[in-house]
């Protein structure tokens, strides 16, 4: 099993929960308002009156065999706004109930 977080624009909310769905990820928890700034391009996200705009998280335990396309879907909808950004990293889960 892995975990996947997801940090993204709040914006694309809906778009990456129909990416989990239609990898058939039924389970995950969220943060509907994470504050943070991208290490690569795009504007802050701390929900302040010059930077308004806020993230969301998400986790989610996957199989194995989901991580891939899960990510490659993300890079896809990442690809289409330079400015607000998606970010995902990959653990491995050793236990769980």
């Amino acid at each position: 099993m892995k975990s996947i977080f997801i940090s993204f624009d709040q914006a694309y909310y809906e778009q990456v929960q129909q990416i989990l769905t239609i990898n058939h990820v039924r389970g995950f928890s969220g943060w509907e308002s994470v504050i943070g700034r991208g290490s690569k391009t795009g504007d802050p996200h701390y929900g302040t009156h010059a930077w308004p705009s806020l993230n969301t998280a998400i986790l989610a335990i996957v199989e194995d065999e989901k991580v891939k396309p899960i990510l490659d879907e993300l890079r896809v909808l990442d690809g289409t706004s330079e400015r607000m950004g998606i970010r995902a990293f990959v653990w491995n889960i050793e236990d769980g109930m």
